[in-house]
């Protein structure tokens, strides 16, 4: 196998696409959160934080999507390895301008889980317009970023 090139990890020397071998690294305790927001209208703030949005109940519709995003993140991302996840938890907040969503992911693998948390928020994001876009048709899914990682040979990394 050849190296990778100018240090990117997914790419070998030629610069084709490769799944990085992780059968070296020890298996361990590994953790991401990641976080993001849907802006909403202050129509869909007031259904939600009210009597509903019209589909139903939009904030545990995108709390089951996100969890299952995160199972299904090597089905969506190509170079993810399946790995076995052993927690998700996902909290959404209805805030004045949006729904606020983090997301926590635990494995014992010998890889991390930074891409199934960002999948988590970013689907459960897709289920909150889905669920409101009869409301707001312009809600938008933002900011979904890594908020913190822990275990590998990295250690414990925040968002300053």
């Amino acid at each position: 196998m050849t190296e990778p090139a100018g240090g990117l990890t997914h790419v070998d020397a030629t610069g084709a696409a490769r799944m990085v071998d992780v059968s070296g690294k020890e298996a361990g305790a590994r953790r991401a959160v990641a976080s993001g927001k849907v802006l909403v209208s202050a129509e869909v703030v007031a259904a939600l934080r009210g009597e509903g949005v019209p589909k139903g109940d939009a904030l545990a519709v995108a709390r089951i999507a996100g969890i299952m995003g995160a199972k299904r993140t090597p089905d969506l991302i190509p170079l993810c390895h399946p790995i076995a996840i052993t927690g998700v938890k996902l909290d959404l907040e209805v805030a004045d301008d949006a729904v606020l969503i983090v997301a926590a992911v635990k494995t014992t693998d010998r890889t991390g889980v930074e891409m199934e948390a960002l999948t988590a928020v970013t689907v459960a994001g897709l289920a909150v317009i889905d669920m409101v876009k009869a409301l707001d048709p312009a809600a938008v899914i933002t900011d979904v970023r890594v908020e913190s990682k822990e275990g590998g040979k990295t250690g414990y990394w925040e968002r300053p």
